[in-house]
């Protein structure tokens, strides 16, 4: 089996982090991260690629929050994605892309950190 056959979403997984290099390229490492947030909208937009921002998934258990799993973004209702402008990605940020994982049901979650000198998004499944 090739790789690309184990790859979930090959190609708008790609698209998403081709536009994530962009991104990074054009603004740098030391913005907020809401400002990587507004750039990735704008670029989503541009490229026709539909996508749904910071919207709540609801309690994912009795007596939760449903406030609590809010993801930067879903993109074309496949990939959860989460962005972060930090030194250091932690477990509990991908813990918390599990958890939106679980609580919106999706495959795929991309954790992107752009306070990194070069970007390297994380690929986490469910």
């Amino acid at each position: 089996m090739q790789q690309m056959d184990k790859v979930l979403y090959p190609e708008l997984s790609y698209k998403v982090c081709g536009l994530c290099f962009k991104i990074h390229n054009d603004l740098g490492q030391f913005r907020s991260e809401k400002s990587y947030a507004d750039a990735l909208e704008e670029v989503l937009k541009l490229a026709g690629i539909s996508y749904r921002r910071e919207q709540s998934l609801g309690a994912s258990f009795a007596g939760e929050n449903d406030r609590r799993n809010i993801p930067d973004f879903i993109i074309e209702d496949k990939i959860v994605v989460d962005l972060k402008a930090k030194r250091i990605v932690s477990k509990e940020d991908y813990y918390q892309m599990k958890r939106y994982l679980v609580a919106s049901d999706k495959k795929l979650g991309l954790i992107v950190n752009f306070r990194q000198k070069y970007l390297s998004p994380k690929r986490i499944l469910n």
